[in-house]
């Protein structure tokens, strides 16, 4: 975006300032413009997810520079906990300096914001909630010709407000990919073959029965089935597929998650899934992905069987009376649903909010009036019965 579009675009949000602050209150409940304490969330984990199969990061801020704040205090508990299992007190200064972490990615010098005065303070928090140095209204309005792109009308569309989600989530992922890869690549060659990798600790302590080990997360086919070129190592974009294969497009990655779904479900271990597994397992969770007006919460428990026979029968493509990895493809994301889909219940939420005259798009104007909701509201799923409920992003 130019100088001069932004310019335009600043004079026109003044404008707009101005407007709402003497326009009357719409009936819908609106966010209130007193200025609000933040707090930057801490997405590191200390603990296993309980389901490595189905775990997902939180969405990242809104705003990116929010975002790259997170991901700096990340990366610092992060370096503590690989100081604290690495490091030996008894050891002399050069298995001191071999156990030291590795450094961790930096972004992309375009994907950069240069904000060094945030890193002066003594706390994030303490930057975020400086009025004169971090205004939520100011910021939307820098952002939102950054949204706008495709095409730039003037509206921050629900496909250019999932994109913008999606590009953010994308550029998470990858950075916590490189920080892991760096952990791993004990040669430093920017690749990591299987013998370098080292699963997490709470996998190699735990015994063969355990969730997430059982199931092959951490076995060599996974490493294989990332390994798109089959030179026998992974470079980044490779081991970025390994950690998230849900937003893989390697064909061979995504059958790999098939055959894990029909490891996992197949209770008599004869390599399939018949109906009965089908219907107490994999049926759950495709209700779930889709959208809540779609399904009936008060459904029969005989409508619900007629359904997923329905169903059963699309996938079962040689009538077999089974369900084979081939026909799970079908349905894989509904199974592990790829990062689209969240930045896609982000933007619902946050149009749900925002969005004043219900177009299905967001003015800058829309942005200003309620400019909380980019700051507060979040989608995360909830691991205990799948569902998507709003949480604050900062607590």
């Amino acid at each position: 975006m130019g100088k001069h579009n932004l310019l335009i675009y600043t004079t026109i949000a003044l404008g707009l300032l101005f407007l709402v602050s003497r326009s009357p209150q719409k009936s819908q409940p609106q966010e209130p413009h007193h200025r609000r304490r933040l707090k930057v969330r801490s997405h590191f984990p200390f603990s296993p997810p309980s389901d490595p199969h189905r775990h997902h990061d939180p969405p990242p801020a809104f705003d990116p520079l929010v975002a790259e704040i997170e991901l700096a205090r990340e990366d610092r508990q992060w370096e503590n906990l690989y100081y604290q299992t690495h490091h030996d007190s008894d050891a002399d200064s050069a298995a001191e300096s071999e156990a030291s972490p590795p450094e961790h990615p930096e972004p992309h010098p375009e994907d950069h914001e240069s904000h060094p005065e945030w890193e002066d303070f003594a706390d994030a928090e303490d930057f975020l909630n400086d009025a004169e140095r971090f205004n939520v209204t100011n910021r939307l309005m820098l952002l939102f010709p950054r949204i706008d792109v495709d095409p730039t009308d003037g509206f921050a569309s629900e496909f250019e407000l999932t994109q913008w989600s999606l590009q953010l989530s994308r550029k998470e992922a990858m950075h916590r990919s490189q920080r892991e890869m760096d952990t791993h690549d004990k040669d430093r060659d920017g690749f990591i073959t299987f013998a370098e990798y080292e699963a997490p600790s709470w996998v190699r302590n735990a015994d063969n029965t355990s969730f997430g080990y059982d199931f092959g997360w951490w076995k060599e086919d996974h490493f294989n089935a990332s390994d798109a070129d089959g030179d026998g190592r992974l470079n980044i974009t490779e081991f970025n597929d390994f950690l998230h294969p849900a937003d893989t497009t390697n064909s061979k990655l995504i059958l790999w998650l098939c055959k894990e779904e029909i490891r996992e479900r197949d209770r008599d271990k004869d390599g399939k899934v018949n109906f009965e597994e089908f219907f107490h397992g994999i049926y759950e969770l495709v209700r779930n992905y889709v959208e809540p007006h779609d399904t009936d919460e008060h459904e029969s428990d005989d409508s619900q069987e007629a359904s997923a026979k329905m169903l059963f029968a699309l996938l079962d493509k040689d009538g077999d009376g089974h369900l084979s990895d081939v026909e799970l493809l079908p349905i894989i994301e509904k199974l592990h649903p790829p990062e689209h889909y969240y930045a896609k219940q982000q933007t619902k939420h946050i149009l749900h909010q925002a969005d004043g005259d219900k177009d299905g798009r967001l003015s800058l104007a829309e942005m200003i009036q309620s400019p909380y909701v980019f700051y507060t509201g979040v989608f995360n799923e909830d691991e205990d019965n799948g569902d998507y409920e709003v949480h604050d992003e900062f607590r």
